[in-house]
């Protein structure tokens, strides 16, 4: 592993620093926030502490971000080993006596509990800061070298004329043990644990770098070249994964004891892939413009990144469903050399999720292959009937005993909050209990909205402590959403409002027999050239699938739920009969 400073450099005169900031902002601002997690993958509560730093940074977004730092005896050498030399010189310097414990922008000199990270973040961000952190990492994929540039610029003097900057590398998507890993089921998969903003490595001493002068006005800008390794940890090091890593730079006040502390500004490395090709354009992310759309015409979102050194001015894209025809799309722009930049267009998903293969196919009127996949979700939605131009929704929440697990939310299509409610309250008493709750929201003509409930244990609102539900009724008292209160941890449904179209069903052919129609036990499918039987319920979700592998198909829905199912049949040439059955036990 290498890591060197590349280059330093000071500008003192006011107008040569405006000039020569890149990244950087020059208006005063408050403190971002920095969370370090001291934790271990043998840790039990460590998952609790997990949930309140995650979602101290989802409520602040841009402004705060956790760093987990595995060592102490609860962070074992077996695979994954997080275990590394800067883990363990910020965990000793902090005096951690318990597992999880946390510092936030180190304006303790011990380690705190879970339960003080929240009130310390809120305190951070209202300081004012003395200096403001950015700057940029490229990567180049061929020889896994990070070109790191950090700008700090002092808004105000600090209190010590020589500070530190340090970087911070990070890690997603690791994918091992935790103990107690259930008890954060966003994280907690088939028995096993996403482990997230992993501390990797520093790029600069574990410290971090003195840097100088410190006074208002001043502009420091350091280079550094990183490379990247293929490992790290020993014994059983775990893969470092470009497309999983980010940099994390923060300036420190001065030495106090063994720790450097505290952090007067926090920010995170805007980061790329690039190379010294002329032509390399890749796709960073597809996903839909929207999370909430009452159409199977979604918009898609792609993400571009030029990694080259020319600028990129055209692009032909080609998207795939499930590997079928491909819709093909023409863009004209301009993106410059390592820049960013997004490209929308349309593409026809059919109800429940599936595999969109988005392909560069031309970049600059030369051929080019760069292809990304995604899993693409296409939900059924519901009808609401209205005469005038807004309708009034009731949303009724039956809680369990332990309402204040509970939170809903009702939001429009560009993600705008309409209602919300919970948690409620924990209901004395015995084991079982339930509690009514009603709320009302106005929704608009021509909207499509989508109702989330959410539990934050994972067990719903149901079974041994309550049988809850939640229900949505228009105005008349049509009940328009009937979900019961087993669902884990999240149910959602979309309603399309007024103007909605009905969801158009698709003929069956003559050759298709689907019988009976309610169905109670088991449903029957007969055809001719039949590959498959897909069934999804009322939220798009895949509730059974079956080969076919002669002209007649028997499936067994006594363990489904009352209500209306979505029937895709696909036969062998790829194409599809879609059509309604209700369950009805």
């Amino acid at each position: 592993m290498k890591k060197f400073t590349f280059l330093m450099c000071a500008v003192l005169a006011c107008l040569l620093q405006v000039n020569a900031q890149q990244f950087v902002s020059t208006e005063a601002q408050n403190r971002n926030a920095m969370i370090e997690e001291f934790t271990g993958r043998n840790c039990g509560y460590c998952p609790d502490g997990h949930v309140i730093a995650n979602s101290i940074v989802k409520a602040n977004p841009g402004r705060v971000w956790a760093v987990n730092v595995h060592a102490g005896g609860y962070a074992p050498t077996s695979y994954p080993n997080f275990n590394t030399g800067v883990s363990t010189t910020i965990c000793n310097g902090f005096q951690v006596t318990g597992f999880p414990a946390g510092v936030v922008n180190r304006s303790t000199a011990q380690a705190q509990g879970r339960g003080s990270w929240q009130s310390l973040t809120t305190q951070q961000l209202s300081q004012a800061a003395e200096c403001n952190v950015a700057g940029q990492a490229i990567i180049n994929p061929v020889t896994r070298t990070a070109k790191i540039t950090v700008e700090v610029y002092y808004t105000a003097n600090s209190a010590e004329a020589n500070n530190y900057l340090t970087i911070y590398m990070l890690q997603d998507s690791i994918w091992g043990s935790q103990s107690g890993g259930n008890t954060n089921p966003e994280q907690y998969v088939g028995g096993n644990y996403c482990h997230m903003h992993i501390l990797r490595d520093a790029i600069t001493a574990d410290w971090g770098d003195e840097i100088a002068p410190t006074t208002a006005g001043t502009l420091i800008t350091k280079e550094y070249i990183y490379e990247i390794p293929a490992s790290i940890g020993s014994p059983n090091g775990v893969e470092v994964d470009i497309d999983n890593i980010s940099f994390l730079a923060f300036v420190e006040e001065k030495q106090q004891g063994s720790t450097y502390r505290p952090v007067l500004n926090v920010n995170e490395l805007f980061t790329m892939q690039g190379t010294e090709e002329q032509l390399f354009p890749y796709v960073v992310n597809v996903a839909p413009a929207s999370a909430i759309s009452c159409s199977t015409t979604k918009t898609l979102k792609v993400d571009v990144a030029n990694g080259g050194l020319q600028d990129i001015t055209s692009m032909k894209f080609e998207a795939k469903v499930d590997g079928g025809a491909a819709t093909e799309y023409v863009w004209e722009g301009n993106i410059p050399s390592y820049e960013l930049s997004s490209v929308e267009f349309d593409v026809e998903v059919p109800f429940g999720s599936h595999d969109v293969e988005v392909k560069i196919v031309e970049a600059n009127g030369t051929a080019y292959e760069f292809a990304k996949e995604a899993t693409i979700k296409s939900e059924e939605w519901a009808n609401v009937a209205i005469e005038g131009e807004t309708e009034e929704l009731s949303i009724e929440i039956m809680q369990d005993k332990y309402g204040n697990q509970i939170t809903w939310q009702l939001l429009a299509s560009d993600n705008s909050v309409i209602a919300e409610g919970g948690p409620y309250t924990m209901l004395v008493g015995g084991s079982a209990a339930t509690q009514l709750h009603i709320e009302k929201a106005t929704v608009n003509k021509g909207d499509c909205v989508k109702f989330v409930i959410k539990d934050n244990v994972g067990n719903g609102i149901c079974c041994s402590f309550g049988e809850g539900y939640y229900q949505i009724k228009d105005s008349k008292g049509n009940v328009i959403v009937d979900g019961d209160g087993d669902f884990g941890s999240e149910a959602s449904a979309l309603l399309s409002i007024g103007a909605g179209e009905a969801v158009e069903e698709i003929e069956t052919v003559e050759t298709l027999n689907i019988f009976p129609n309610p169905v109670k036990d088991v449903l029957t499918v007969k055809g001719e050239n039949m590959s498959q039987v897909v069934i999804y319920n009322a939220l798009g979700q895949v509730v059974e699938t079956v080969n076919a592998n002669d002209n007649e198909v028997r499936v067994d829905v006594s363990a489904l739920q009352n209500g209306m199912y979505i029937i895709n049949v696909i036969d062998n040439n790829g194409e599809m009969t879609t059509t309604k059955v209700s369950v009805l036990h």
